[in-house]
């Protein structure tokens, strides 16, 4: 008997990462199992404008004690409760054996409220409002990198109480690390081993030196793909977002610029930084829109470990990284069914479901405007 050809969207298998170099399996067939496992709330779209219990809105306590001013719209200041301490630290005590090595990790740590209003995320903010918190990395990052000690600046926000979140205050968070972490080490050490290899026929842009550059290829490749057969989700002039290859949450999405090589965000010009804003409100609203609810995400920007000290792309050859945004949703049926990184996913590698193809084709068919600001049948909008 015959075998049958193989199908993606049937057949088990593997796919790889090339930034990681690790694979995910996918198993789309398991898309069919009921489930009966945990639910989790969705979270609140009804918050109240202000919270007088919120540690982040204006005016308020934070647990820590100190007081927030009354600001306007964007508000920075270090974690009262930092995952690292600011250098100078102690040296970290000789091993006991050689298995058990430890060094000391200093830094600082950033908290980033993105409006006054408690009740607004990125999806709901204006694309001003946007490109205001894109203004602000820019600033913390190249702040934070210029400090002495500083070997890596991480930017990320959790949104979703099931996602780690402890206030829906919206807000992201900046780390400031003396060592640079170990998913960003490992990204850049195979973005240099893409560009020392043979240059693959291609009109990609390149790296400083003339040399492949691994995400530009990539998204070069993305963007050719026509649209109903690949996994763009939304592309304006400057970004693209897309359920990568090799995406192991459920409707994960990476968001890059596509048309030319860009280090870091102080690398992008004045209209890259709108498209930005652009790219991110969409990506954001169409999670929402995917079902009607505040959805939950894990985001994070990888590109240089520090801001350059002459934004000279062709003369600097730390420029080998290449800005790109990770956005890690759990959910993965409903608002309130997640996927669990558990088991086999623990154990030995990555599993997901449902295929990128399928996921690209659900996210691309939503509405870029916000299902709170959608009309209701008496012509009137939701929201603000």
């Amino acid at each position: 008997m015959a075998e049958s050809p193989f199908d993606p969207t049937s057949h088990p298998h593997r796919r790889l990462n090339p930034l990681t170099n690790e694979y995910t399996l996918v198993s789309p067939h398991r898309m069919k199992r009921p489930w009966q496992g945990q639910t989790e709330p969705p979270q609140p779209a009804d918050l109240p404008q202000y919270d007088s219990k919120c540690y982040l809105c204006p005016g308020n306590q934070r647990a820590g004690g100190a007081q927030n001013p009354d600001y306007e719209q964007i508000y920075v200041f270090e974690n009262d409760y930092a995952a690292v301490l600011p250098p100078p630290g102690p040296e970290a005590p000789s091993a006991p054996h050689p298995l058990l090595k430890a060094e000391p990790a200093q830094g600082g740590c950033d908290v980033l409220t993105f409006h006054r209003r408690h009740d607004l995320t990125l999806a709901r903010l204006s694309l001003e409002d946007v490109g205001e918190v894109i203004e602000e990395w820019c600033k913390i990052y190249e702040k934070r990198g210029k400090q002495e000690g500083i070997n890596y600046v991480q930017i990320f926000e959790n949104k979703g109480a099931m996602m780690g979140c402890s206030n829906p205050h919206p807000h992201g968070q900046v780390w400031s690390l003396s060592t640079v972490p170990t998913l960003p080490a490992t990204e850049l050490a195979n973005l240099v081993k893409y560009s020392l290899s043979k240059p693959t026929p291609s009109d990609a842009p390149r790296g400083p030196k003339g040399q492949p550059c691994l995400l530009c290829e990539y998204a070069h490749f993305e963007v050719g793909v026509p649209l109903e057969e690949g996994r763009v989700v939304h592309k304006n002039e400057h970004w693209v977002a897309l359920v990568p290859w090799w995406a192991i949450w459920p409707f994960e999405i990476l968001l890059l610029p596509y048309k030319r090589h860009v280090p870091s965000i102080l690398h992008l010009n004045p209209d890259e930084k709108v498209s930005f804003a652009d790219a991110l409100s969409v990506v954001t609203k169409r999670y929402d829109n995917l079902f009607s609810c505040s959805f939950a995400y894990s985001m994070g920007i990888h590109q240089r470990p520090l801001p350059s000290l002459t934004l000279d792309i062709a003369n600097d050859d730390d420029d080998i990284a290449h800005l790109h945004l990770h956005f890690a949703p759990p959910l993965l049926r409903s608002a309130s069914i997640r996927k669990f990184l558990v088991g086999f996913e623990l154990m030995a590698e990555p599993q997901r479901d449902l295929t990128a193809e399928q996921a690209a084709v659900r996210l691309r068919a939503l509405s870029a405007t916000h299902y709170l600001d959608a009309q209701t049948t008496d012509g009137k909008l939701h929201g603000f």
